[in-house]
C-alpha cells in the first residue's frame, strides 16, 4: 500500500460524504437524531461492524490484485 493509495482512499471518502451532505441533507439530520437516540453500546457495535467490514473489503481488494 502506497501513500497514493491512502490519499486516494481518503479522497473517495470525502467525495462520498460530500455527495451525501449535498444531495440529502435532511437524511443526514434524521440519521444524526437516530444515532443520538441509540444506546452507546449499540453505536459502539455499529462502529466495530463498520470497521471490520472496511478492513475485510480492503483485504479482498488487495488479495484480488485490485
Amino acid at each position: 500500500m502506497t501513500g497514493t493509495d491512502i490519499l486516494t482512499g481518503i479522497a473517495l471518502v470525502l467525495v462520498i460524504e460530500g455527495l451525501v451532505y449535498a444531495l440529502a441533507p435532511s437524511l443526514v439530520e434524521r440519521m444524526l437524531v437516530a444515532l443520538r437516540e441509540m444506546p452507546l453500546e449499540t453505536r459502539r457495535l455499529l462502529g466495530l461492524v463498520t470497521l471490520v467490514t472496511g478492513v475485510l473489503l480492503l483485504w479482498i481488494a488487495r488479495r484480488s490484485g485490485g
